[in-house]
């Protein structure tokens, strides 16, 4: 039996804690919070309860996998498919409902603009393919920087001429996508990686094909719940949560991670390490490895967001679960963002997502989860005094020039900014996703699994394959079979 110490307590460290405690490691999880979850928050108040992280989960099979692996599905966790997954309107106030069904979409495409469904059906064939390529070598694999890339070239021409490693998604979308509002659509997919679409890669084409082929789906009284289901399987097969306890460096001996130290003054011997924090954050005051912070300082960090929680009176006619309301310039979003000027986005693409479940909600009201798209916290102050209220402010005009007039019914709300992301989940700017996938060789820069420190472990968003939940959750599983049984 090995003693392994899981630093944070996230999606992706609790599912890693979850599947080597039940291959029989002595397992010690350390949170520096109250609570366990990271950037699957949840506030509650008055009877309202949001969820302050993600609101979609893709890929269920990832989960039921999880669970599958480590002793069953949990008793009352419930998956409940969407439809549609979300409803989309453009600046000229037309829109589509997206679903799951390629055949029914692309005939709403083709109803919506003429050409539109058969280009998208073009469009997912090729997304398959991408799919097809890349899920097993960098999904569900170590990644070894370039070298995985050169071995798949070696192994399989073709699949690299699929991926086409130098196409960005932008460029992916005036290949096959006519219409300029679908285009847009597309885009949004890159910030689901924190990335902008002009310089994320053409492989993001999974994306949305993922999101099509498996649905998306909600947990029945929050996806918190999710959260706290993987913790109790955590709990169950053996581990241990230390909540309140700050690791403050990852120690060293004879070459090899062996353990972690406390701001309490406590020492916590390990055989392994696994650090679910913010790869920025080990490897800049946690632990000496000058290569990879070298590495890691040449990528570009994601996207953060800023977000509104309203608890709003009265229901409102036509919205659905997930909202997405574009601007006129959807550019200019991604210049404030990851410009040489970073700024708040003036007119930005507006996400409200709003559950019709009554364990989120006062009956007869609704849980309105506001999300945009903002540049991290230090290249733009969020503290500086008056900022967030402004622009929460200037969030719900917006809204309004939108149709969604819903100052007047707002009963109370709750800003969370890029630094207060930081603060609670220790993400350096607040930065949701790490590093994003901007560039070409974005990939290899994203720290991998295996660290370069023998006995110490990378799990979670910020190292590879990437963030959102299937993605931290498949990093969890990889982590643990490069650990190995006890």
């Amino acid at each position: 039996m090995s003693r392994v110490v899981v630093v944070g307590a996230g999606v992706g460290g609790l599912a890693a804690a979850a599947r080597l405690a039940h291959a029989g490691h002595d397992v010690t999880v350390c949170e520096a919070q109250e609570q366990v979850g990271g950037k699957l928050g949840v506030y509650e108040r008055d009877a309202f309860r949001f969820d302050t992280g993600p609101s979609l989960v893709t890929m269920p099979q990832v989960f039921r996998s999880l669970f599958a692996e480590t002793g069953g599905w949990p008793e009352g966790l419930e998956l409940t498919p969407l439809d549609p997954i979300a409803r989309y309107r453009f600046a000229d106030g037309t829109g589509f409902d997206a679903t799951d069904d390629l055949d029914d979409f692309a005939d709403r495409l083709e109803t919506w603009s003429p050409g539109a469904g058969d280009d998208w059906r073009r469009f997912t064939a090729h997304a398959a393919k991408v799919w097809e390529a890349t899920r097993i070598p960098f999904l569900e694999s170590p990644l070894h920087g370039p070298a995985s890339m050169l071995r798949l070239a070696a192994r399989s021409p073709r699949d690299i001429a699929t991926i086409a490693p130098g196409r960005t998604l932008r460029a992916l979308g005036k290949r096959y996508l006519r219409d300029p509002r679908l285009r847009m659509f597309l885009d949004r997919y890159a910030t689901y990686t924190g990335s902008d679409p002009r310089k994320a890669p053409a492989a993001l084409a999974v994306v949305p094909y993922v999101e099509q082929a498996f649905g998306g789906w909600y947990v029945t009284g929050g996806l918190r719940r999710l959260g706290d289901a993987v913790h109790e399987r955590a709990l169950d097969r053996g581990a241990v949560a230390l909540l309140g306890a700050h690791v403050t460096g990852i120690t060293v001996s004879g070459g090899r991670a062996d353990g972690v130290e406390l701001a309490d003054g406590r020492r916590l011997p390990a055989d392994v390490v696994v650090a679910n924090a913010d790869a920025a954050t080990v490897y800049g005051s946690l632990v000496e490895a000058p290569a990879a912070k070298a590495r890691l300082a040449r990528a570009t960090p994601s996207s953060s967001g800023f977000v509104l929680l309203l608890a709003v009176r009265g229901r409102t006619p036509g919205l659905a679960h997930h909202n997405v309301l574009f601007p006129r310039a959807y550019d200019d979003e991604f210049d404030a963002v990851f410009g040489k000027k970073p700024r708040p986005v003036p007119d930005p693409t507006l996400y409200i997502s709003a559950p019709d479940d009554p364990a989120v909600r006062p009956d007869g009201h609704e849980a309105w989860f506001v999300l945009v798209n903002a540049p991290r916290h230090g290249p733009v102050d969020w503290r500086s005094p008056g900022l967030a209220g402004r622009y929460a402010n200037l969030l719900l005009e917006r809204l309004a020039e939108r149709g969604l007039p819903v100052r007047d019914r707002v009963l109370w709300s709750k800003v969370l900014t890029p630094a207060d992301l930081e603060e609670r989940t220790g993400a350096v700017g607040g930065a949701i996703y790490g590093t994003s996938s901007n560039g070409a060789a974005a990939a290899f820069l994203r720290p991998a699994n295996r660290s370069p420190v023998p006995g110490l472990f990378l799990v979670g968003g910020s190292s590879h394959p990437g963030g959102g939940l299937p993605l931290v959750t498949l990093s969890a599983k990889i982590v643990a079979d490069l650990v190995g049984p006890a």
